[in-house]
């Protein structure tokens, strides 16, 4: 089996610099996750702790749902709040931080919003909740062993995979923005407007060409999938948002197909302007631990221009539904802005093999099985006696 760390192109392995390892970050979170497990009381780790192969570690959808595993914010109390936060911001660099803590704040603003024109009334405050964020484990957190951790709740969906404690991945990383801005609440500003100056500075025919649909899709074209296939199609609606419907044809002229993506691509671009989709995919990449974020950023810059491709459909105007995606060899990006005309706003990040660690996880397990090597000879005799 060819290692993961080695991607193929037409059929040779071409080495990059994505190696996946992160040990400053690995050794935080480990840290982190202990001193919160310590601190859970015995049902609570009951609820947060959950099989590697549990199916619910790769739903990683961050709708509103019933059925959430894990152990969530609000039932903690100040001191495991405070650790739990510690965790939190292991996963993320400061600026992704700060993104997560506008998310989760905005829920109060949309509690307000939302109580009267759905109806809600008393009931408001348990819908839109800023502690409304489950934290959940699987696996075993300790040295040498693969495990997982996450945070997921409205508008915010944190995947970490450590394999055999020296390999991190952190994706599918998703993030939402409602109202879009909310006062000064603006999460996912940034990103927007660099979008939004990206494709104002492309050249005419350059535009035409990354403008692939005047329907923006209602999500993710990839969905929530927890890898991201040969072909990609998105839905019809956007899960619990009536009044915003696409037809099969709007699908079709929207999928992604990983091997031909739609799109303008990276090699008909000027310097300015692949300058231009760099500084937006980094922006995707600055929200985790820069030792990570530096090797994906490496690794983009390392491709040929001709693997990426910059896509955009729906309106070109800031309030209107609008959708866009940069894909290369081994990322995707998508935003998805389409629903309350450009007020409500979706973001992606994927890692189109590593996805929950897909193969990282398949290639280790392969060479060491389930646990490290080093963690059975410990319990093994080097020359055991003989009966």
């Amino acid at each position: 089996m060819v290692s993961p760390l080695d991607r193929t192109l037409d059929g040779e392995e071409e080495p990059g610099p994505l190696t996946y390892e992160a040990p400053t970050a690995i050794r935080q979170m480990l840290f982190a996750t202990w001193a919160l497990l310590n601190s859970l009381t015995g049902d609570q780790r009951d609820q947060a702790f959950l099989p590697m192969d549990d199916e619910r570690r790769v739903d990683w959808d961050f709708i509103p749902k019933p059925g959430r595993c894990g152990v969530p914010l609000f039932a903690l109390d100040r001191h495991q709040r405070t650790v739990a936060h510690t965790l939190l911001k292991a996963g993320l660099s400061m600026h992704g931080y700060s993104q997560a803590l506008s998310i989760m704040a905005t829920e109060n603003i949309l509690r307000e919003l939302e109580a009267v024109p759905r109806g809600f009334g008393a009931i408001a405050g348990d819908f839109r909740d800023p502690e409304g964020y489950w934290f959940s484990f699987f696996g075993r957190p300790g040295f040498e062993d693969t495990w997982g951790w996450r945070v997921i709740g409205h508008h915010i969906s944190f995947s970490y995979t450590i394999v055999g404690q020296r390999y991190l991945t952190v994706t599918p990383l998703a993030m939402g923005a409602q109202p879009f801005p909310a006062g000064v609440l603006n999460p996912l500003g940034g990103s927007e407007e660099l979008a939004f100056r990206l494709l104002g500075a492309l050249e005419q025919d350059k535009r035409s060409k990354a403008l692939i649909h005047p329907v923006a899709p209602a999500d993710f074209v990839t969905r929530q999938v927890p890898r991201v296939g040969a072909e990609e199609w998105p839905d019809h609606v956007d899960l619990g948002i009536v009044g915003y419907h696409i037809t099969d044809e709007d699908r079709q002229a929207l999928r992604f197909v990983k091997n031909a993506p739609s799109g303008v691509n990276g090699a008909e671009l000027s310097r300015a302007e692949l300058d231009l989709v760099h500084e937006l995919l980094f922006r995707y990449f600055a929200t985790v631990p820069e030792e990570l974020a530096a090797q994906y950023r490496d690794a983009v810059l390392a491709e040929d221009p001709e693997r990426l491709t910059f896509a955009w459909a729906g309106g070109t105007g800031p309030e209107s539904p609008h959708y866009y995606r940069i894909s290369t060899g081994r990322v995707l990006v998508e935003s998805d802005n389409a629903v309350a005309a450009g007020q409500h706003m979706h973001t992606v990040w994927r890692d189109l093999d590593n996805d929950l660690g897909h193969d990282l996880l398949l290639d280790h397990y392969e060479r060491h099985g389930h646990h490290g090597e080093h963690l059975r000879r410990r319990l093994v005799s080097t020359r055991p006696e003989t009966s």
